[in-house]
């Protein structure tokens, strides 16, 4: 990999990270904390990380996301980087929308939409990313495993805490 190391690089890579990592801070600044309760009094399911844990892991997959797309605009491709660059905007908005909707909507199935069209941007992006640079491929890879891991606790959390789903359940269980 051939990339140039020079003061319009550094500031690329700043940028790209910054970028990224205000996605986090944006989405914590619209909630309030009266939100925050209400998903305190939860059904939560019993592989829900802890809110450090939870925080830390946003916090390193913005970094990746950051040197990645810094990895794919320094990269002279044959490839159009025009999709692959709209497609990291779209998982980029789709990880800002996903703690207001969940936490300030109080909406598990909002979560759970969001976190799947999450997944799936994230891996078209994956794909895309490999046509450009395979490194900057690579850096998504936690990303993708990570909002696959939250379509299924999203998923769970509707499920544990959806009237619906509660007495559909409790219905069949009398069966």
């Amino acid at each position: 990999m051939n990339i140039n190391i020079n003061r319009k690089s550094i500031l690329v890579l700043t940028v790209s990270i910054l970028l990224c990592q205000a996605a986090g801070i944006i989405g914590k600044f619209i909630v309030s904390p009266e939100s925050l309760i209400w998903y305190e009094y939860l059904f939560k399911p019993a592989l829900t990380p802890t809110d450090w844990l939870f925080q830390g892991v946003w916090v390193i997959l913005y970094l990746l996301m950051g040197v990645s797309l810094y990895l794919v605009l320094q990269k002279d491709s044959p490839v159009s980087k025009k999709f692959a660059l709209i497609i990291f905007g779209s998982q980029l908005l789709l990880n800002i929308l996903l703690v207001p909707v969940f936490f300030g909507l109080k909406s598990t199935i909002g979560g759970l939409i969001i976190s799947i069209l999450l997944w799936m941007s994230l891996c078209l992006m994956l794909y895309k990313f490999y046509k450009i640079t395979i490194p900057a491929a690579l850096l998504i890879i936690p990303s993708v495993l990570w909002s696959a891991y939250l379509v299924g606790l999203n998923l769970t959390f509707w499920m544990l805490n959806s009237t619906h789903w509660v007495f559909w359940s409790f219905k069949q269980n009398l069966h």
